[in-house]
């Protein structure tokens, strides 16, 4: 039996009047598959995010997750797909710890592991240090890791990422390229908007825009 991609698009088109915002693209990701989305700004790649997402209508084609097309508003691909693609919104009066920690348990409940599950994505990322301070507290970088470990430490089938390499230093992209692929080898297919050389290196395969 054949294996059903876990994200398909077929000749997904996005144009605004006259202009394109994201020319034809056909494409499949399988489970456990590391895809990359790149081309030059203004080529398209957040538009094909979003439209697995549903904030963005297709003006032709289709995007399909598992094999349906991509319907937001169904539970079943609400829980199949995890996204860093627009801000992730953050309380500013919890500490970091305790919203990995929340959203781990909003996904698993209140078990055992779910604590387990938020300090494993917690110290592979970095923040173990930084647990106990607010957002505001910490820099850039360091609260786009906070974001990523916000985005991966629920359950998905695949996950979406825009620029995930956004104020990272080489040492916490590599970082961040070992966590994907670690993740990959359980079975989740990653799609991933970069101009990253260190990410686009490791995946399994590349759509490129423009």
């Amino acid at each position: 039996m054949p294996v059903v991609p876990v994200l398909a698009a077929d000749d997904a088109t996005v144009a605004l009047g006259e202009t394109t915002l994201l020319a034809s693209t056909t494409f499949e990701t399988g489970p456990g598959e590391v895809w990359c989305v790149t081309g030059g700004n203004g080529t398209g790649k957040t538009t094909l995010l979003r439209a697995f997402l549903g904030s963005r209508s297709l003006t032709a084609g289709s995007v399909r997750v598992r094999g349906e097309r991509a319907d937001m508003s169904k539970p079943a691909h609400r829980r199949c797909l995890a996204s860093l693609v627009e801000p992730i919104p953050v309380a500013r009066d919890m500490t970091l710890r305790e919203q990995v920690t929340l959203v781990a348990a909003s996904w698993y409940g209140n078990a055992p592991e779910t604590t387990e599950r938020a300090e494993r994505i917690i110290e592979r990322l970095g923040l173990s240090s930084l647990g106990e301070r607010f957002p505001h507290q910490v820099s850039s970088g360091q609260s786009q890791l906070f974001s990523l470990a916000l985005t991966l430490v629920r359950p998905a089938d695949a996950v979406l990422l825009d620029e995930p390499e956004r104020h990272l230093d080489r040492h916490r992209v590599q970082l961040v390229a070992g966590l994907l692929a670690e993740r990959a080898s359980t079975g989740t297919a990653f799609l991933v908007a970069t101009h990253e050389p260190v990410l686009i290196d490791a995946c399994d395969g590349r759509v490129e825009l423009g």
